[in-house]
């Protein structure tokens, strides 16, 4: 897989791929990460990215142009399955769309500041637009560091045990289960005796249980009873 990222601010999008998972996902050339910054397609010598509103208000707006410039340079070098631009008004994110993401081979990331983008570039560029959540943030760098781990942790090979990542929460429309380990004993406080049975059918059932009951009570609206 590889993910484009079109920003203003490179730099904040460095350290989530230099550790952990992500690094290693790199290293072993399952994905590639490429930061580009807008400014590099500006050629003012104030590197201009945004401009102010028709029609007046509050806010710069991130210019058509140099996105343009960006995005179809990227395109006229390979086909492209999705180009996202994170913004608080999109779909709200969640595990089946990073499911999908997962599969895809080439997808463009990019972040809105300021007010926006130009709604020309929402028009005419943009396949799918994406909001981790109800609220703003400074810009959408975190938003897309945030669909990249979701989804590249998908990807066969990224992490340790393959049956990880189906086992998460809302994998199934569910929360995922409590979990324990060792000791089984800490300060009085003991792990349920079904988990130490070796019983595995019942450990099975006992999850799924347990995955139902968390949900229904933290996430009624995952079970359709909000």
């Amino acid at each position: 897989m590889r993910i484009d990222i079109i920003t203003v601010v490179p730099d904040i999008l460095t350290s989530p791929f230099e550790v952990s998972i992500l690094k290693r996902a790199i290293e072993k050339g399952l994905v590639e990460i490429h930061l580009h910054n807008l400014r590099d397609y500006v050629t003012d010598n104030y590197k201009q990215i945004d401009d102010y509103q028709f029609g007046g208000g509050a806010g710069m707006v991130m210019m058509i142009e140099p996105i343009d410039k960006c995005i179809s340079g990227l395109k006229a070098e390979r086909d492209y399955d999705e180009i996202i631009y994170m913004t608080p008004d999109g779909e709200r994110f969640n595990q089946r769309m990073a499911n999908s993401l997962s599969l895809k081979e080439n997808i463009i990331l990019l972040c809105g500041h300021y007010k926006g983008v130009d709604q020309r570039v929402r028009d005419h560029f943009i396949t799918r637009e994406i909001s981790i959540g109800d609220y703003v943030l400074s810009g959408g760098e975190l938003a897309a560091a945030v669909v990249c781990d979701s989804i590249i942790r998908l990807i066969p090979g990224v992490l340790g045990n393959e049956t990880s990542a189906l086992t998460d929460s809302f994998q199934d429309d569910l929360l995922a289960p409590p979990v324990y380990t060792r000791p089984a004993e800490y300060n009085g406080w003991k792990v349920p005796g079904i988990l130490t049975s070796g019983n595995f059918p019942k450990i099975e059932s006992w999850r799924e249980e347990q995955s139902y009951l968390r949900t229904k009570k933290l996430r009624p609206d995952l079970l359709g009873e909000d």
